[in-house]
């Protein structure tokens, strides 16, 4: 994994040596028309640019002679130096040295081959004044081990290329995985010892090939982050607060499409947490607290995911407001309510239409639109958990895929058909005894790891007739102990019985054609080693769904 500094080194590389062709070309142009004040200001703006971006990242030599270039296009710019053959070509030889520079900054060893050049340059900016009184200093220009430039033409080790294009190529490589696994099983079913030395290392290469796509459309989580400090400004001053923000792991890299669809959200966040989350100046001193509201930004790895979390020490979320609006809105009777996990409660901030908000400002109360928020990481197989405490402050917790290509899921089986869940939302498998199963309201429960949770059993929920489908009696289940799947969605958890468990495997998700890409409990499919079709079931569409049978 790229560190940081490693990538914004590649960044100011590549962006360098754009700087670099342009000044080629604008000088070449200029030559031809010395009076073109568009390419004279143009040609300014990039030796100042690359002085700036030079320095920041400590590239001092850059920086130094960016810097003198850049002083001597002043002067002429300004009339004050003659853009003659002389200067001409001392300003080339600056550019060919800024060249030069530019892709030895990881060669330790380099050092500046002439030194008169960049004297020369020094003497351009020191003679400016004498060049109308036609000054002695001149005329030492014009006699001086000028330096000849015979360098081969050289191109950049980086490319800049579209997203789409990786889309497509990562797609291709999922249909490779497809195919590369088919292979295999093949190969061990005909037990041919060449097939087999083949299929090893197709599955090899395969593996490398998509390792390397999926690194190429990595980017840091700091291109995002690194935004929030002005934006956080920007509502703090709307909303008359001081707010303080601490941002952490900005190096954390995930898929730049990932990051993309999460922008939004993590916006929305961020602007509830300012509005209605840190509380004004004078009532934060009346309850002991500083008067600068904190909010922290971090990112981590965890795995193959990664974990965002966004804090403040605001108000919090007051527990009994949210179990008063579940009911009021009609989420669930009162008696149901009253017995919800802390956690499960306050899940509701996220369906649409639940808010708690008082007012409604500029930025969106705590609540309002939070159903997008999770619509959105639930596109990309993300998780998103609240955690609040009245008085404390409210953490919002993003659990995000590295890649939304490949999905590391469970494999099982209901009724001889194959099904996958996506690893995301795998909480745990259980062996459970029947006895142990109750039946209350119309669903199966279970008391698992001293939790109540709503168990179903899939064959009957999947394939079950819809007139006669009986969810909440045991007396359709086989055997002595059932398998079961705990999942987990927007701090639900709910049991699913299986047939069979397999094995956990990466698998490329499927969109489903028309018309059973309708079908809201299944996500997607895929195709497994043996050639059979694996569907992918929607934890969130399925979770949804027993949500009212509580």
């Amino acid at each position: 994994m790229k560190s940081r500094e490693q990538e914004y080194k590649e960044i100011f590389i590549a962006e360098a040596l754009e700087y670099y062709d342009a000044l080629n070309r604008h000088i070449s142009e200029l030559e031809k028309d010395p009076n073109n004040d568009g390419l004279l200001a143009e040609i300014f703006r990039l030796l100042h640019n690359m002085k700036a971006n030079a320095k920041a990242i400590g590239y001092i030599q850059i920086s130094d002679l960016s810097h003198k270039l850049e002083t001597a296009f002043e002067l002429i710019r300004n009339k004050e130096l003659a853009f003659t053959d002389e200067t001409v070509t001392v300003l080339f030889d600056g550019i060919d040295l800024l060249g030069e520079l530019i892709n030895n900054v990881d060669n330790e060893g380099y050092q500046v081959a002439d030194e008169n050049i960049i004297r020369n340059l020094e003497l351009v900016v020191e003679n400016a004044n004498e060049q109308e009184n036609g000054g002695d200093k001149q005329k030492e220009l014009s006699r001086s081990a000028k330096y000849i430039n015979a360098k081969n033409i050289t191109l950049s080790d980086l490319v800049y290329i579209q997203i789409k294009k990786l889309d497509h190529l990562l797609n291709l490589v999922g249909e490779l995985i497809i195919d590369r696994d088919r292979i295999l099983s093949i190969s061990k079913e005909l037990n041919h010892s060449d097939l087999a030395a083949v299929s090893a290392h197709l599955y090899r290469i395969t593996e490398d090939l998509q390792y390397s796509v999926m690194d190429a459309r990595l980017v840091t989580i700091g291109s995002l982050f690194n935004k929030f400090p002005r934006i956080v400004r920007d509502i703090a001053v709307a909303e008359k607060k001081d707010i303080h923000l601490e941002v952490s792991g900005q190096d954390i890299q995930i898929d730049r499409n990932i990051l993309q669809i999460i922008t939004d959200s993590l916006l929305h966040i961020m602007r509830n947490a300012i509005s209605h989350g840190i509380e004004p100046a004078d009532v934060r001193e009346k309850v002991g607290k500083p008067k600068v509201g904190n909010i922290t930004l971090s990112a981590q790895s965890d795995r193959e995911m990664v974990q965002i979390k966004l804090r403040d020490d605001g108000k919090g979320i007051d527990l009994a407001d949210v179990r008063r609006g579940i009911v009021q809105k009609g989420f669930l009777p009162a008696d149901v309510v009253k017995d919800l996990r802390d956690s499960e409660a306050l899940s509701y901030i996220f369906e649409p239409g639940f808010s708690l908000a008082k007012e409604i400002t500029e930025f969106s109360g705590r609540g309002v639109g939070l159903d997008v928020v999770k619509n959105a990481i639930d596109s990309i197989g993300g998780r998103i958990r609240v955690d609040s405490e009245k008085g404390k402050g409210t953490t919002f917790t993003l659990h995000l895929p590295t890649s939304i290509a490949v999905k590391g899921a469970l494999l099982f089986e209901v009724a001889e058909n194959f099904y996958a869940i996506p690893l995301m939302h795998t909480d745990s498998v259980v062996a459970f005894e029947t006895s142990e199963l109750h039946e209350i309201g119309g669903l199966l429960v279970a008391e698992i790891k001293n939790e109540t949770i709503t168990v179903i059993y899939l064959n009957e929920f999947l394939n079950g007739d819809p007139g006669t489908m009986d969810l909440g009696s045991k007396s359709r289940l086989k055997g002595l102990v059932q398998n079961i799947i705990i999942v987990t969605y927007n701090n639900r958890k709910l049991g699913l019985i299986v047939d069979k468990l397999f094995r956990q495997q990466d698998i490329v998700v499927k969109p489903l054609n028309k018309p059973v890409d309708a079908i809201e409990i299944y996500g997607g499919v895929t195709l497994l080693g043996s050639g059979k079709v694996c569907l992918v079931l929607d934890v969130p569409a399925i979770t949804r769904y027993f949500l009212t049978k509580k």
